[in-house]
């Protein structure tokens, strides 16, 4: 008899809208101190307008936490990307942006997020070498063959986004860093005597990178590689292709 008197009691306290917790309205309230996702977009924007980055990536991951199927939720991920690689935090605004890319792989802000992806990528290879180093090819270009990547990828999934048409251009001066990069090794290899090393890393170049700038130092580097290890003809072949494509070329380094 005691037991159903407890469960009648129940039925009324939950028929009735009331619970442990408060009532439904009360509930609403402690989602997101009762904002809706607009209004706490609209702080998180204020917070970045006002240089308060990490109070405002803190707002867009309260966006996510309590609305996270809602359209501002799409983008407080995006924007939550945006505002690491700002903070040159690049590791965790790629991790953010590989997470949406799964979660969203063809909605129309994805194409951004891949392009977003190779800039900071891009951006993540400049840091603090600049300070040392100012030529891009001679630093670990790990992060120029990503973005390199990401950029191929986005053109390859998004061919019709504008974002792959910009994508192509930066394609060009990324080339041109990474197929410098292997003229630096090959060099190096001509140096010390590695001979074959510099020839096949020269060759590299030329198969893989053949619209770089690199096209022609790397012809020549191959052509004194052939006359270290007595190949006569085979200089003599490269230096006729090398001056047939290049007639006024001048070697742009030394090997002493």
């Amino acid at each position: 008899m005691k037991s159903r008197l407890i469960f009648n009691l129940f039925i009324i306290f939950f028929l009735s809208g009331c619970s442990l917790l408060g009532s439904d309205k009360d509930t609403k309230k402690l989602v997101a101190d009762g904002l809706t996702p607009k209004e706490l977009y609209q702080q998180a924007e204020d917070k970045v307008d006002s240089g308060l980055i990490e109070q405002a990536i803190d707002q867009y991951e309260q966006i996510l936490a309590s609305y996270p199927n809602s359209k501002y939720a799409v983008q407080a991920r995006i924007d939550i990307a945006y505002n690491l690689f700002k903070q040159k935090k690049y590791n965790r605004a790629i991790t953010e942006l590989d997470k949406f890319i799964e979660r969203f792989p063809n909605i129309a802000p994805t194409p951004y997020a891949y392009y977003l992806r190779g800039v900071v990528a891009e951006s993540k290879s400049n840091s603090i070498l600049d300070i040392v180093i100012t030529d891009n090819a001679q630093r670990d270009v790990a992060s120029v063959k990503d973005a390199y990547n990401y950029y191929v990828i986005l053109i390859e999934t998004f061919p019709d986004s504008k974002y792959s048409t910009e994508a192509k251009n930066k394609l060009e001066n990324l080339t041109n860093i990474l197929a410098k990069h292997e003229l630096y090794i090959a060099l190096y290899y001509n140096r010390i005597g590695a001979y074959i090393a510099s020839v096949n890393r020269s060759k590299f170049i030329i198969e893989n990178y053949p619209n770089s700038s690199s096209i022609a130092d790397a012809l020549y580097l191959m052509s004194l590689g052939y006359d270290k290890l007595n190949t006569d003809q085979l200089a003599e072949d490269t230096r006729k292709i090398l001056y047939a494509t290049y007639p006024e070329y001048l070697p742009s380094f030394s090997t002493e």
